[in-house]
């Protein structure tokens, strides 16, 4: 199948997808890495909101959170998510949909005590989606926890990774006239393999 220039080469979305990541990272001024991530209640109303997307694996793409925000409460629900990334620099987006189990154990310590200490003791303090009485109310906390867990905190129990095995990847890129370039991978849960096909745009 014809396909533009050789952006798409390979078999594989998602290590297209990590290499059009790195390629954005030099070419987009801020968080190249964001995604919009899209969640649904327990009514089946859909939910979105940007987040950072940490680590793209071989099978899978690796986010992080308060597991008591709503985003977290609803992935753990359903077991299930979106996102997309979308690059207005390369004229390029990924969609993936997939199945989310959590990372907690010893790659989500890794990741926590990797960031900035402020961020660390952030973790603790903010009750992520829950009524927030003033900002004062929170720096407030932030200095008594801060006080409380040193300048080495545990990652709190409440906060770690998700990882996001791909079920669909969708890659699209830009075209003249709006005749873009659509390609989308499917696979069964259990397997590894991908079938694709080109969509019209």
């Amino acid at each position: 199948m014809s396909r533009q220039k050789d952006i798409f080469a390979g078999d594989d979305p998602i290590a297209i997808s990590r290499d059009w990541l790195a390629e954005a990272e030099t070419a987009e001024p801020r968080d190249a890495n964001a995604i919009a991530l899209a969640t649904v209640d327990e009514q089946g109303l859909p939910n979105v909101r940007m987040v950072l997307l940490k680590e793209i694996e071989d099978d899978a793409f690796v986010f992080y959170t308060n597991y008591e925000s709503v985003k977290g409460r609803e992935i753990l629900a359903s077991g299930k998510a979106a996102f997309v990334m979308h690059w207005k620099s390369l004229g390029r987006q990924v969609r993936v949909r997939g199945d989310v189990t959590k990372e907690d154990g010893a790659q989500a310590d890794q990741y926590y005590h990797s960031r900035a200490l402020e961020s660390r003791i952030g973790a603790w303090a903010s009750r992520q989606s829950q009524p927030l009485a003033s900002r004062g109310a929170l720096m407030a906390e932030v200095a008594k926890l801060g006080l409380k867990h040193g300048t080495n905190p545990d990652r709190p129990p409440f906060w770690g990774g998700f990882r996001l095995r791909p079920v669909e990847i969708e890659l699209w890129a830009d075209g003249a006239f709006r005749l873009h370039d659509r390609f989308r991978y499917t696979r069964k849960a259990e397997t590894r393999s991908w079938s694709v096909q080109r969509l019209s745009p």
